[in-house]
This record gives C-alpha cells, structure tokens and sequence, in this order.
C-alpha cells in the first residue's frame, strides 16, 4: 500500500470523518538528461548574475519580488512564512455544489482519500451522499504550508478524491479569444449530419483505451537510436478545413461502422444519451 502524504480530517457541520490522502498520479513522463557531446558528462546550472555575469553562492540568493521597475522587495522565509494560514488539520467543507457546474478548467492535482481507523462508516456514508444528491464539497484545507480551495467528490467503487483547485484570476477568460464567426449559418441538414456522426462514434468512457502513445513512440526511437539505426525526420502535413463540408460529412458517415453496415472501423458500445 502506498504511503500517505497527509493525516487529517474532513470535516462539515459537526461531522468529522478522520482521512488519510494518497497521491492519484504517478508520473510516467519521459525525462531527458543533458549532457556533453563530447564526453557524455551532465551538465549543470548554475546560479549567475545576469548583470555581472558571474557565479552567485546559494548562500548569497534571496527572494525577491518587483513591486516596480527595477525596485524589489526582499523577503526572508521566515517573512514568508508569516502570510501561512494557520495549518488545517481538516479538509473544512464550506459549500456542497452540483458536480456539474464545476468547470473541468478549475480542477488541478487529484489526491485519493481513504479512511482511518475507525473512520470507514462515516467515509461510506459521506460517499454515499455525495452519490445520491449529484454533489460535491467544496472547502479549504492547508497542504504543505499552503492554504489551498478543495473540491471533495466520489470517484467510484466508494472511493473519495480530492482536487486542488485553481483560482478564479488564474483562469484566462474564452472572452479574450478572437474567434471569427462563420460566413453563415449551419444549415439544418448540416446540424443533422453531424449529430449522426457524434451518434456514430457514442461509446462509455474506458480509460484504458487511450494510453500514452507518445511515451511508447519516443522509447521506440531510443531504442532504434541505440541499435544504430537511422531515424527518418517526416515533417507531419498542416491540416485544412474541407472544401465541401457537406461531401466530408458524408464521406464520414458513410465511413461509419454504424451507417448501415457499411465503412470499416472498430465496434464500440453504445454509451447512455
């Protein structure tokens, strides 16, 4: 069993369920050394000045923060340290909201919560509401000295998961985006053909079925890399939008496995509409 990160609490109204958090994600990313061509020796950074141009000692680097134009204000840890909320020992639910008015933006790192000892009839129970009304708590708890809002929500198989949230002001507004509007209207026929294509391609969400194929594409040229094998650099054609949007959708849907059992492509489970 993995080790938790975190003893506490969650607690609402005069509820208190004692909990234990476990990191949710494992990181399978590809990570990449630098090193000397010549000699295959790493690489370090070092701390440089970018007005002198010389090597600063750790000792000598503080903490800064620019509250003008080249006028900083330096900050101790200790001084730091004094803007910490009190620590929480307890996730301290303020709200419980409908699951479905979170925008997927807010989410940022998932936690798994499960009970201590003694503690599992109230986690079932706190579960098993957060089932039965379509909703979730929202609250505040403080994770490695940083008070931080906290999405509380079940994720199957009675399981409880935490999310950190990201802040309102951290969230670029799809207001500032330019996006050109279309010369004209979908027509209906339109709309129509591509709600058969959606319909086309339902299916119940399985996780498994999308694995990382990049990190499984990138091992495999490491690996011909090191055989002494040759890597052909293709440069991957832009794409354009169709020419004849009502001749793609119907190349699409005569492509489908469900247009009349015509086209080829895999079999999928119809998901609930």
């Amino acid at each position: 069993m993995p080790r938790s990160i975190w003893n506490g609490a969650i607690a609402f109204g005069a509820v208190t369920v004692p909990v234990k958090v476990f990191g949710a994600l494992e990181d399978r990313s590809i990570h990449f050394h630098e090193v000397h061509v010549k000699d295959g020796g790493g690489i370090e950074h070092r701390l440089v000045s970018s007005d002198s141009g010389r090597e600063v000692k750790r000792e000598k680097v503080v903490k800064g923060y620019e509250v003008g134009n080249g006028k900083w204000v330096v900050l101790s840890n200790d001084e730091i340290k004094a803007a910490d909320q009190p620590e929480r020992k307890a996730v301290e639910i303020e709200d419980f909201v409908p699951g479905e008015q979170i925008d997927p933006v807010y989410y940022d790192k998932p936690y798994n919560l499960a009970p201590q000892r003694g503690a599992e009839q109230a986690y079932a129970l706190l579960n098993a509401a957060l089932v039965k009304t379509g909703r979730v708590g929202v609250g505040r708890v403080v994770l490695r000295t940083k008070e931080q809002v906290v999405v509380i929500r079940p994720a199957g198989d009675g399981l409880l998961r935490m999310h950190t949230m990201h802040a309102t002001d951290e969230i670029v507004s799809g207001d500032d985006l330019d996006v050109p509007k279309p010369r004209k209207k979908a027509a209906k026929r339109e709309v129509d053909m591509a709600g058969k294509l959606v319909d086309g391609l339902v299916a119940d969400f399985d996780p498994k079925r999308y694995k990382d194929t990049y990190r499984k594409r990138v091992l495999d040229l490491v690996k011909r890399k090191a055989e002494g094998k040759e890597i052909e650099i293709e440069e991957p054609e832009a794409p354009e939008p169709s020419d004849d949007l009502m001749a793609a959708l119907q190349a699409s849907l005569d492509a489908s496995p469900k247009s009349n059992g015509r086209g080829g492509g895999s079999k999928r489970k119809k998901g609930k509409r």
